[in-house]
């Protein structure tokens, strides 16, 4: 019960938070364009700061939180998002947008300290399960953030920037008075980490071949999602032709596929299919719907598209970080963890930009085209390396 109770406070406090952060998704792209008059690729540079943040700091933020808990760190990141939205609120310029960025990449970066606190509470039995939470939390974030986000820009991009940022202060809100620390085995250390990003971490984590593999397909799966992050609201703008709240609209309809996924369905698919054959399916389905993007015709036709991108991104994502956090050992959940979601936030500096430079340079279909397939190489690794050479004697 205790347990319980404690997953579900991790769960709202991450759903609070990426609440705040999916307000600024649909219209970020379309500010920049609009009132900043920046160019697709220059939109990539700004998304890609964001990220460039996270991939910096998880891994030492992971690291922090094996030594000095996972609560203290997730406070801090939860209170430096608040301000970066705030900054973002007052932003008329491109060094601002840059700004408010870095510092929102920062306190973002409690994401894997996040998923180190349910490894924490979950046994491995159920720990998909509990990984699947804070993908339904994204979902969720995802369908309400954006609704909220469109709706609000009817009364100013400025508005936007508040509202984000007062969700991100109830997130730390919550978690100063109601979060219990997860983790029991802090290691006690006068060591203090120096290093913004430890590169013997990650050697340490990639010396064991299975983890190296599962988190090189989750770059993969990171980079390929990562393409639209900044393009999908632009195709919407530029090549559909949809307002603000249209765009919201759409990516509600992507983020609730996700939270359906990932907050109940996983759990029961997974009674019929193995982790292996999860990756298969989830890596197959989610390419033709990251392919099929530009063909939507309309937006009916784009919503059908975007649930099956998101139905397979909703079982491939937790799918592997179950495998991870399966095999990483007991001591080494944070550095593990931290280390996968630094190598995803690497995954999203070079998406947005990429994805950014083949929509302006090459055309609106490349970013979608381009992520569907790098995506082959998980549907391979699923179908010929994985059954063969992944090791899940623990699983």
């Amino acid at each position: 019960m205790k347990n319980r109770t404690a997953l579900t406070l991790i769960f709202l406090t991450v759903f609070i938070d990426l609440l705040g952060f999916g307000i600024l998704i649909p219209i970020l792209p379309t500010f920049a364009t609009v009132k900043l008059k920046m160019d697709e690729t220059t939109i990539g540079i700004v998304l890609a700061a964001y990220s460039l943040m996270q991939f910096v700091f998880n891994p030492l933020f992971g690291k922090l939180s094996d030594k000095f808990g996972r609560k203290p760190i997730i406070t801090i990141c939860l209170l430096l998002n608040a301000i970066g939205y705030i900054i973002f609120a007052y932003t008329h310029s491109f060094e601002l947008l840059i700004i408010s960025r870095i510092v929102g990449g920062i306190g973002g970066s409690s994401v894997s300290v996040a998923m180190a606190y349910i490894a924490d509470i979950t046994t491995k039995e159920n720990r998909a399960h509990g990984m699947g939470l804070i993908g339904a939390a994204f979902g969720l974030g995802f369908v309400f953030g954006p609704l909220i986000g469109g709706f609000l820009s009817k009364y100013g991009y400025a508005v936007t920037g508040f509202g984000s940022a007062a969700f991100s202060f109830m997130a730390f809100l919550t978690t100063v008075f109601f979060l219990p620390e997860s983790n029991v085995k802090i290691q006690k250390s006068k060591e203090i980490v120096r290093k913004i990003f430890d590169i013997s971490a990650l050697k340490k984590v990639f010396t064991h071949p299975s983890i190296g593999m599962l988190i090189i397909l989750f770059f993969i799966q990171t980079f390929a999602m990562a393409n639209i992050y900044g393009t999908f609201a632009l195709i919407g703008y530029e090549h559909y032709h949809f307002t603000d709240l249209q765009n919201g609209l759409m990516y509600g309809i992507l983020g609730l596929v996700s939270a359906i996924v990932q907050g109940g369905l996983l759990r029961y698919i997974s009674k019929f299919m193995d982790q292996k054959k999860l990756l298969k399916f989830g890596s197959v389905t989610m390419m033709l719907g990251l392919a099929l993007i530009p063909y939507g015709i309309n937006f009916t036709g784009l919503a059908i598209i975007v649930s099956l991108l998101s139905l397979g991104s909703g079982i491939l994502q937790p799918t592997i970080l179950s495998m991870i956090s399966t095999i990483a050992p007991e001591t080494e959940q944070g550095i593990t963890l931290g280390t996968n979601q630094s190598m995803s936030s690497l995954a999203r500096v070079l998406g947005p930009f990429w994805g950014g430079f083949v929509f302006q340079y090459l055309g609106y279909q490349w970013p979608f085209l381009t992520g569907g397939i790098v995506l082959l190489f998980i549907v391979v690794a699923s179908f010929i390396y994985i059954p063969k050479k992944l090791n899940l004697a623990h699983n």
